[in-house]
């Protein structure tokens, strides 16, 4: 029989493991939103990494929600200590970020672009005017500098107990010295918490345990992926001309960062050679620990901060600090409902900016545990963004540190990550590399960017520029390939599922936004929604028989979209999702001549099919044969024009690319990657989801309404009665409205974020941008917002301009396409 400790009550509606700032920012919250909780922490609040860091609040980021997500902290830090009576050490400063050469000071302005459009007031400083601000540096290699007067520090273990005692006031219980052990799950669902002082019955458990959270998740299967990195930083004695209002100050060309500390300043920064801990687990009773100094590894830094402060050099270290942080493959936190369980929640992975983010994401997962869903589209930091390759905890820890040494490197456009490559290939990638591919990676998938032209000299390698980039002319070669003959393109990494069973068409038509109850052979594009009316996922949906739906969805969004579908189906209905992505490759034939390169080498004479204006509204799936192989030929183009998805086996994939090649020669056949895609695209004007669409867009916000079957039938649907309230008020009264952009200035780059002006006012950013080679201009597609309403009139009666860079562009605006091109 289980024993009954005398503090543990015997349940609660959620538990938090963890009592650090995030454990107890989502206790705080929670509580206040009047929810049963308890927080239990292994040793005491904030005895993990919480009390050990470093303290600068900064809050701009180059998405939207999470910028908003770190001004939510602000705003909570500065009303705490008022609130609860505890002192935080909350002070709003001010931050400075230095540029030491053109190209950092191109990423700045970009930044400050970025921050206005955030509704941030970051300002473009002279050196001499970031000297006055920060009288102590020297300045002799600055060029410019961004300042962000809402920035701030804090005492982290100060904030932490802060919300402690808010948490309790509201009536959440913590409690220390109590270790989870277990997890009891009944038939997938989430039973209670097993400790070192008993069991507790709950609904649900959120885990909050930094450096432990993989381990601890691990005993009820989900997979957590972070790691824990040795992180360096000094204190001080009091100098000279330090004073209590010193911005921090963030220098990211010398790698290191600066605070205020009793007179004296805190530094610290991000080795480019960074040293892992805890490789075979984390030590019992580390508590309150640090780290031995690791001096000689830090005395670079050192060197390159006396180049800054000259001051260090006379200047006694108070103490040096070694502690341990855990951090992500991509350098973003981990918020979210776990795909393996439901009603497991992870906050953790912050990356050393967990005091920074600590506020906001509080909030955000204690409203995602009450409510089912979070408050706004948390997508950049959401667990399902996770698959295949974070299981492995070495492929985890080989490209953290990489994202770790890279933390203060210019984040160029389209850069790629370079380690623990190769981990998933198409069956054609040695052939394609042999051909002159030029390869990014999404979710662990070697995928084509571009082909060079290595017979000619090129290299296959890129070169980052926030210029015209080195592969600018090989992708306008093969977007006019599509647009003038056609290209093949392997996006075998393409998310494939099965939806099958009795009730499959039932559930579906209940998930997807789009009328799905189609004759068998007819393909659908339709969005899923969430209850807000919001787009959860963006798919195309190929009816086999009359209960077998092929689903296939974008590379990095095969976690989550399984995810909202498996969870989404009702649970009177009998049908299975099946996850198919690794049975078949898939390769790509677009362009104007793609029909008669399928006629040449299928078993069929007539590939578009006899009605074929019919075709034209509905898209198809046919099985052909090529190569013998059977294959599943989905008539359907992200490019714009003709084209046909070929659904492949694995094992024929080869057979079949040698034969499309071979016959398409006569046809001006050309391989081609995925940046001709988002090129092509853009000048179809169509929508990406995770930028231009997402949870916190609704189909008719984002112009998708002719994909929604909102008024057949009266048919039930999730989001509907969302999107018909929004319906009811009339396209006019729309608050915002997706549009797209040109510019005539060729030389520009657009990249999205960007800032929109109408009539010199912001009314908005771009959520992506690129260069439409057919077109021959830069191309950008944003929203643009006014809360009085985005009518048609409002739109053409505006005189638009886009801020890159601090510099001004005159545009031309669109709610079409740019570009019109026959289907067939």
């Amino acid at each position: 029989m289980t024993s009954v400790s005398t503090n543990l009550p015997k349940s609660s509606k959620v538990v938090i493991v963890g009592g650090g700032i995030v454990g107890c920012s989502t206790a705080y919250h929670l509580a206040a939103l009047g929810c049963e909780t308890v927080l239990i922490e292994q040793g005491e609040l904030t005895s993990g990494s919480t009390w050990h860091a470093a303290g600068l609040i900064g809050q701009l980021r180059s998405n939207a929600n999470i910028t908003q997500l770190l001004g939510d902290s602000v705003a909570l830090y500065r009303k705490l200590e008022a609130e609860t009576g505890q002192g935080t050490g909350w002070k709003m400063n001010g931050g400075l970020r230095l540029a030491c050469n053109n190209d950092r000071w191109t990423e700045v302005k970009r930044q400050a672009a970025t921050a206005q459009s955030f509704g941030l007031d970051m300002q473009l400083l002279s050196p001499s005017e970031a000297q006055a601000l920060w009288p102590l540096m020297q300045i002799d290699d600055v060029i410019g500098a961004a300042f962000l007067p809402t920035d701030g520090q804090a005492n982290p273990a100060d904030i932490a107990r802060a919300l402690a005692v808010g948490a309790r006031k509201s009536g959440a219980l913590l409690l220390e010295g109590i270790t989870a052990t277990g997890i009891k799950i009944e038939n997938g669902v989430i039973c209670g918490l097993e400790t070192s002082d008993g069991y507790i019955a709950c609904e649900k458990i959120v885990c909050c345990a930094g450096q432990w959270s993989r381990q601890f998740a691990a005993l009820a299967g989900v997979n957590v992926p972070l790691v824990s990195v040795q992180h360096q930083y000094i204190v001080t004695e009091k100098i000279q001309g330090v004073e209590s209002n010193l911005p921090t100050l963030r220098d990211p060309d010398r790698l290191t960062y600066y605070k205020e500390e009793v007179g004296g300043l805190v530094m610290g920064g991000y080795e480019s050679n960074p040293i892992p801990w805890a490789v075979n687990g984390i030590p019992d009773n580390f508590s309150f620990t640090l780290l031995d100094n690791n001096l000689q590894h830090f005395e670079p830094m050192l060197e390159l901060a006396m180049g800054r402060v000259p001051a260090l050099e006379q200047t006694g270290i108070k103490q040096m600090i070694n502690g341990p942080e855990s951090f992500t493959p991509d350098g973003n936190f981990i918020l979210g409902e776990a795909p393996e369980l439901a009603n497991f929640f992870v906050g953790a992975g912050f990356n050393a900016f967990g005091i920074a983010s600590g506020g906001g994401a509080g909030m955000a997962l204690a409203e995602w545990v009450a409510t089912g869903q979070p408050p706004y589209d948390l997508w950049p930091v959401d667990i399902r963004r996770f698959g295949a390759p974070h299981a492995d905890t070495s492929w985890v820890r080989e490209r953290t540190l990489e994202a770790y040494s890279r933390h203060y490197s210019i984040a160029w456009p389209q850069e790629e990550n370079q380690s623990v490559r190769e981990t998933r290939v198409s069956p054609l990638y040695s052939l394609l590399q042999s051909q002159g591919a030029c390869f990014g990676e999404k979710l662990g998938w070697e995928r084509p960017n571009w082909f060079a032209h290595i017979d000619k000299g090129e290299k296959a390698q890129d070169v980052p520029s926030f210029e015209q980039p080195n592969w600018h002319t090989a992708v306008a070669r093969e977007h006019l390939a599509a647009r003038n003959a056609a290209v093949l393109i392997d996006q075998t990494s393409f998310a494939k599922f099965l939806l099958t069973g009795v009730d499959a068409t039932k559930a579906l038509s209940w998930i997807a936004a789009n009328d799905i109850d189609c004759a068998v052979g007819e393909v659908v594009y339709t969005q899923l929604l969430n209850i807000k009316g919001g787009i959860e996922a963006d798919v195309t949906v190929c009816r086999l028989d009359s209960d077998t739906y092929y689903i296939v969805t974008g590379t990095g969004f095969v976690t989550h979209d399984f995810n909202w579908i498996q969870r989404n189906i009702p649970s009177d209905l009998v049908c299975d999702l099946i996850d198919v992505t690794s049975s078949y490759s898939v390769l790509s034939l677009m362009g104007p001549k793609a029909a008669a390169i399928l006629t040449s080498v299928s078993n069929l004479t007539d590939v578009v099919g006899s009605n074929y204006k019919d075709e034209i509204v509905k898209p198809t799936v046919r099985i052909l044969t090529i190569a013998g192989a059977s294959i599943r030929a989905i008539r359907v183009s992200y490019l714009g024009g003709p084209g046909w998805e070929l659904h492949i086996p694995v094992e024929s994939a080869l057979a079949v690319y040698k034969k499309l090649m071979s016959v398409g020669k006569d046809f001006d056949l050309i391989n081609a990657g995925y940046r001709c895609i988002e090129s092509c695209r853009l000048e179809m004007f169509y929508r990406a989801w995770g930028s231009d669409i997402g949870p916190d867009y609704t189909p008719l916000e984002a112009g998708l309404g002719w994909a929604v079957k909102l008024h057949k039938s009266n048919q039930p649907f999730l989001g509907r009665d969302a999107l018909l309230r929004q319906f009811d008020t009339g396209v006019g009264s729309l608050k915002r409205r997706l549009v797209c952009f040109t510019t005539s200035d060729k030389t520009v780059r657009l990249l999205g974020r960007e800032t929109i002006y109408r009539n010199d006012q912001r009314v908005g950013w771009l959520s992506s941008g690129g260069y439409g080679h057919y077109l021959d201009t830069p191309i950008g597609i944003g929203y643009v917002r006014n809360s009085d309403g985005v009518s048609e009139e409002y739109l053409g009666d505006g005189i638009y301009q886009l801020d890159v860079a601090g510099k001004r562009y005159d545009c031309q605006l669109s709610l079409k396409p740019l570009l019109k091109l026959p289907v067939g």
